[in-house]
């Protein structure tokens, strides 16, 4: 069987240039593409094996927004939730819910994106 590498989220965004930014200057993130023009409408960021795709076609569509308990869009799995958290921190990240250990004994904390999207990173306690 082969193994798989990565998953990499698909968000519809309402401004790419302002989502761009966040994930590169709050997350960290690195732009991977970029389409090319005078309005680009798609990119593609990374950071390590995580990766995420931002359109600009329409409005954007959290979870949360549908339904009240999908509290998150994407969960990223990270060795040292506490090391991230301090480094978003650093860099003024808002945080939707802060570092903690939750009822699933998952120890992590969640941002929310300019269009919206909840991130949750974090990792099952041992």
């Amino acid at each position: 069987m082969s193994d798989l590498t990565f998953i990499s989220p698909f968000f519809i965004v309402a401004d790419l240039r302002e989502s761009v930014d966040f994930y590169v200057e709050k997350l960290g993130f690195k732009v991977l593409y970029i389409a090319e023009g005078e309005d680009p409408y798609f990119a593609m960021l990374g950071r390590g094996q995580v990766s995420v795709m931002l359109k600009s076609s329409g409005q954007p569509l959290p979870n949360h927004t549908r339904y009240e308990w999908a509290v998150w869009d994407a969960h990223i799995g990270v060795a040292e939730p506490d090391a991230l958290f301090a480094e978003f921190s650093a860099k003024g990240v808002n945080f939707n819910q802060p570092l903690q250990d939750n009822t699933d004994n998952i120890r992590g904390f969640s941002v929310t994106d300019p269009n919206g999207y909840r991130l949750f990173f974090g990792r099952p306690n041992a």
